[in-house]
């Protein structure tokens, strides 16, 4: 579904990513674990057009994306949750979810997905918890219907009730077979239940590839000591 191919990058001078080549299958989770300033955000962002790679492929569902603007990966089925629970905060819950669309089906089906959005519509979104205010980001990101979703740090600053809720959206997600996810995550025990493989970056290179299962969070944890 999403294959990165040699890709090296960075800003301006400063190359982040150094041959790095990353494949998520369709229908498929994968993991992309490693410490601060690894290159997993510059990662995610070259994968959705905002940052230009300076060499590599990026493919999505096999056409070549490399030179596309976000917003033509979005068309193709690109969505992208980045960092940080973003909302508009002045506006209502509901409001957020109506900037994508207005459809009441499609609205049923991400509140159906969150239902513990249902009771916030009203609500200004900047009130909401850190977590609620995650499940709009990923709510809303689901409403563009993408094929492809990309998570960075879904978990950050968020409790652990919600923390259980978001791994068993991915997994119920992943589970209907209509869509795709690569997920940037520090907690190494939710992002492999979250996910089928995994990927560990070190200074802008995968040192360690490998499936989920029983091992593997030792496997990771060890490549991440290194």
């Amino acid at each position: 579904m999403l294959e990165l191919v040699g890709v090296t990058g960075g800003y301006g001078r400063s190359m982040v990513l150094h041959d790095v080549s990353v494949e998520v299958p369709a229908a498929g989770a994968v993991a992309i674990m490693g410490h601060n300033g690894a290159g997993k955000t510059t990662l995610l962002r070259a994968a959705v057009g905002l940052l230009p790679i300076r060499e590599g492929t990026i493919l999505l569902d096999g056409e070549d994306v490399t030179r596309l603007r976000p917003s033509a990966r979005v068309k193709r089925g690109l969505g992208y949750v980045p960092q940080g629970q973003l909302c508009f905060p002045q506006m209502t819950t509901l409001e957020n979810l109506q900037l994508v669309t207005t459809d009441k089906s499609a609205m049923d089906g991400v509140l159906d997905t969150f239902p513990a959005l249902t009771g916030l519509l009203g609500r200004r979104a900047g009130l909401l918890s850190g977590g609620q205010r995650q499940q709009l980001s990923i709510a809303r990101t689901l409403l563009t219907k993408p094929r492809m979703l990309i998570l960075d740090e879904p978990t950050e600053g968020i409790q652990p009730n919600v923390v259980a809720e978001i791994e068993s959206t991915i997994v119920a997600l992943t589970n209907r077979g209509d869509l795709s996810v690569l997920l940037v995550e520090q907690h190494v025990g939710f992002a492999l239940r979250a996910t089928g493989s995994y990927y560990v970056l070190e200074s802008g290179r995968v040192t360690s590839h490998g499936e989920g299962g029983p091992g593997a969070v030792d496997a990771v944890r060890a490549a991440m000591a290194v």
